[in-house]
C-alpha cells in the first residue's frame, strides 16, 4: 500500500465523491466522523517516531525557524498579495483565508517523505505548527476581514481541535511507545497500528469528500471561482519555500520538507471550524473542501517536481 499510496488516495477521493453523489443522506451522517478518523490518522502518524526522537528533532533550530517563517511570515504575505483579487463575498473570503493561512499537519508528512523530504523533522514540528496557527489565525483573520468577525470566529473550536487532533493522539502515541518498550503485546500492537496509516488517510479523504459532495455540487460557482487561486498558491509557494530553505541553509531533505510545509494547507483540520460557522457562512466548508481536491492533485505533481527543484 505504501508503494501505491498516491493512487489509493486518489481512488479514495473518487470513492468519497461517488458515495456522496449516490447516497445524499450519507453526507450529514458522515460529518461527525471527520474528527475521529482524523484523530486516528494523527495517532498512527505520531506513533512512527519515538518521543525521544521528537525531542531531538525539535532542537533543530534552523529547520524549525524555517518552517515557522515560511508558514507565518511568507504565506501571509503571499495571501495578502492575492487577497485583493479574491472573489467577492465575506463567506467565500473567510473560507479561503481559513484554509490558506493554516499549515498542514497530516498528509504533508506522507507526501514530503515520498519526495525525499525530512518527514521526521516535519513530524516533530507538527504540534508547534498547530499551536502557532491556533494562536495566530484569529489575528490574521481580523487583519484581513476586520472586527466584524469577532462574533463569528471564536477560540473555542481552535482549542478543541488542538486537544482532539494533537494533544490526545500525541499522548496516546507516547503511551503506546512506552507499552511497546516493555511488553511484546505492546510491540505487536504498535507494529499493527503503524500499518494502518495509508488506510486511515484514505478513509479520512473519502469521509471528507463524501460528507461534502452535495455542497460541492450545489456550490459549483464558488468552486470555480476559488480553485484558480489554490493553483496559483501552489505554484508560488514552491519557489517561495525554496527561497526560505536557501535563506536558512538547511540540507536537501529539510529543504524539500520546507517546500511542502509552505505549500500544503490544513484543510482537513480547519473543515470542522468552517462547519461550525453560522448558516450565512455555509459556503465556507465548500471552499475548504475545494482546496483539498486541488491540493491532493497538486501534491501528486509536487512529489515528482520538488526533487528536481531541490536537488540533492
Amino acid at each position: 500500500m505504501e508503494r501505491h499510496q498516491v493512487a489509493i488516495y486518489l481512488a479514495a477521493l473518487a470513492a468519497g465523491a461517488l458515495v456522496g453523489w449516490l447516497a445524499p443522506a450519507a453526507g450529514p451522517a458522515l460529518e461527525p466522523a471527520i474528527n475521529p478518523v482524523l484523530a486516528a490518522l494523527l495517532y498512527v502518524t505520531f506513533l512512527q517516531v519515538p518521543a525521544a526522537e521528537l525531542g531531538r528533532s525539535l532542537r533543530d533550530a534552523r529547520f524549525i525557524s524555517a518552517a515557522l517563517v515560511v508558514n507565518f511570515v511568507v504565506v501571509p504575505l503571499v495571501v495578502a498579495a492575492m487577497f485583493a483579487f479574491f472573489p467577492a463575498g465575506q463567506a467565500l473570503r473567510l473560507g479561503m483565508l481559513l484554509v490558506l493561512l493554516a499549515p498542514c499537519v497530516d498528509y504533508v508528512i506522507v507526501f514530503s517523505g515520498l519526495a525525499g523530504g525530512s518527514s521526521q523533522r516535519l513530524l516533530a514540528a507538527t504540534p508547534l505548527l498547530l499551536l502557532a496557527q491556533m494562536i495566530l489565525l484569529p489575528g490574521f483573520l481580523f487583519l484581513f476581514l476586520g472586527p466584524d468577525l469577532a462574533d463569528v470566529v471564536r477560540i473555542g473550536p481552535f482549542l478543541e481541535a488542538f486537544l482532539v487532533l494533537i494533544a490526545v493522539p500525541l499522548a496516546l502515541a507516547w503511551l503506546t511507545q512506552a507499552w511497546a518498550a516493555r511488553h511484546a503485546t505492546g510491540r505487536r500492537f504498535a507494529d499493527g497500528a503503524g500499518t494502518a496509516m495509508v488506510p486511515l488517510m484514505a478513509a479520512t479523504l473519502a469521509t471528507v469528500v463524501a460528507s461534502q459532495t452535495l455542497k460541492l455540487h450545489s456550490g459549483l460557482g464558488p468552486v470555480a471561482s476559488v480553485a484558480p487561486f489554490y493553483v496559483v498558491f501552489l505554484v508560488v509557494m514552491a519557489f517561495a519555500g525554496l527561497g526560505v530553505a536557501r535563506l536558512f541553509r538547511v540540507d536537501t531533505p529539510a529543504a524539500r520538507a520546507i517546500v511542502f510545509t509552505g505549500a500544503t494547507r490544513n484543510s482537513l483540520v480547519v473543515l470542522p471550524l468552517a462547519l461550525a460557522l453560522p448558516d450565512e457562512f455555509a459556503v465556507a466548508p465548500v471552499v475548504v473542501v475545494t482546496q483539498t481536491l486541488v491540493e491532493v492533485v497538486g501534491m501528486v505533481c509536487y512529489v515528482r517536481l520538488v526533487p528536481r527543484l531541490v536537488r540533492g
